[in-house]
């Protein structure tokens, strides 16, 4: 039978003034296993909306707001970039205590996790990466991702308008036909309507991670049960990335969605919420 939703936070959801853990804020829903979200790129854990309920009925729901997004404070560390939110993630998980846990983790949020790994993988149960890649800009030893010269387009755009960028940004979530339902137009709607603006220097500082830094080593080194997700339309995150890190982790898993772009867990919530669940049954079974 479904476990029913703890107190936890669950009043305070969508709160900006209750930061916790030193600046970061997090939800935390039901009970059981934990499964920890990581939103990506200018999001924030609002953006799992359509995942909350279906999770926190047999799990622990909990979704972090990284640095400089949603409730979120910029943390006054050393370290920025992906390994800057590394840290955030592992400082949350040891100060909660989770152990036994699954982490989801979002485009750049998958790319986060990835940087944790070497630090979590004693506490880590299970990864779902979605959207995901090692490496979002193009190189020579990577030819998977996009040409820099978009993310420094962006780049541009954040600094003259954050809105006018994001609003273009979420637009290229979703490739053609791919809202066509109008029930599901509303539903992704109301889901991205949550999501607050981030800071403006977490947002270019989000990019130049982008930009510049890349997790191959990191993807080589998972060894846990893996599940990958991704567009099969994909104009963000290119699906032969998540191919790539199939190829490098015999641990995992590759579903694609066919005919939808970077954010299935919003387009296709359903499908996907079904095969989320599918992977926490079979590698919480023991738990």
């Amino acid at each position: 039978m479904p476990q029913q939703p703890s107190p936890g936070l669950a009043g305070n959801w969508g709160s900006a003034d209750m930061p916790l853990l030193d600046g970061l804020w997090y939800e935390d829903q039901g009970q059981g296993v934990p499964v920890l979200f990581v939103h990506g790129w200018c999001m924030s854990s609002a953006v799992w909306g359509l995942q909350r309920e279906a999770v926190a009925a047999g799990y622990r729901f909990l979704a972090v707001d990284l640095r400089g997004h949603g409730g979120s404070t910029v943390a006054g560390t050393d370290n920025g970039g992906f390994a800057g939110y590394a840290e955030d993630l592992v400082r949350l998980i040891r100060q909660l205590e989770l152990q036994e846990l699954v982490a989801v983790g979002w485009s750049l949020g998958a790319q986060a996790v990835l940087k944790a790994y070497p630090s979590l993988q004693q506490q880590l149960k299970g990864l779902v990466l979605v959207g995901a890649t090692p490496r979002f800009s193009a190189a020579p030893h990577f030819p998977y991702g996009l040409p820099a010269k978009e993310a420094a387009g962006m780049r541009l755009k954040v600094r003259r308008s954050l809105e006018r960028a994001l609003e273009g940004f979420q637009r290229t979530l979703f490739v053609a036909g791919e809202l066509d339902d109008p029930a599901t137009a509303a539903a992704v709607a109301k889901v991205l309507s949550t999501v607050r603006l981030p800071d403006q220097t977490a947002a270019l500082e989000g990019l130049e991670a982008l930009m510049d830094e890349e997790l191959l080593e990191e993807a080589r080194q998972v060894r846990c049960p893996t599940l990958l997700l991704h567009g099969s339309q994909d104009q963000t995150c290119l699906p032969a990335a998540s191919s790539w890190l199939a190829q490098q982790i015999s641990t995992s898993r590759r579903v694609l969605f066919e005919g939808c772009g970077h954010a299935p867990f919003l387009s296709r919530s359903d499908c996907f919420n079904q095969k989320l669940l599918t992977f926490l049954h079979e590698v919480c079974s023991d738990v």
